[in-house]
């Protein structure tokens, strides 16, 4: 059995997210695999790379044949090095640290100074002509009611 280390595709269109898996090379892209050692997030900014090193190694040590794709993300993580021996340089750039929600909710209440900028509940256009028009009749209603009183 050819035994193959290889990306298996998942995620939305245009939102593509892949796990490194080893797998039969007859087998589908997306299909049974025998097992996963990694992921992959290309779009993310920088790329998540996550690679289990010790299995790694030993499928490379077994005769499981990697894609090119793949090979380009070992030499990232380091495994292709340890693999072949190459002194060629590594390296993943790491992940920027998670914003805390809260903090940053309350930086910006103490900017504000406790005060809205705006109505909690803003208005709907069709609730904003209705009282309009009630205006305009209620300034029509007093025109005419002045209008009959100054007469009489």
């Amino acid at each position: 059995m050819a035994v193959k280390i290889r990306l298996k595709r998942l995620g939305k269109i245009r939102s593509p997210h892949y796990r490194i898996v080893v797998a039969d090379s007859r087998t589908k892209r997306d299909g049974r695999a025998i097992e996963e050692i990694g992921l992959y997030h290309p779009k993310n900014d920088p790329s998540v790379i996550r690679v289990d090193s010790e299995r790694a190694q030993h499928w490379l040590s077994v005769g499981a044949q990697p894609t090119e794709a793949v090979i380009a993300i070992f030499k990232r993580s380091g495994d292709w090095q340890k693999f072949t021996g190459d002194t060629s340089p590594s390296g993943v750039d790491p992940q920027p640290e998670k914003k805390n929600k809260t903090e940053a909710f309350n930086a910006a209440l103490a900017d504000s100074k406790d005060e809205p900028t705006s109505a909690a509940i803003s208005r709907s256009k069709k609730s904003d002509k209705d009282e309009t028009s009630s205006d305009q009749s209620d300034v029509a209603a007093s025109d005419e009611a002045g209008s009959t009183g100054a007469e009489g």
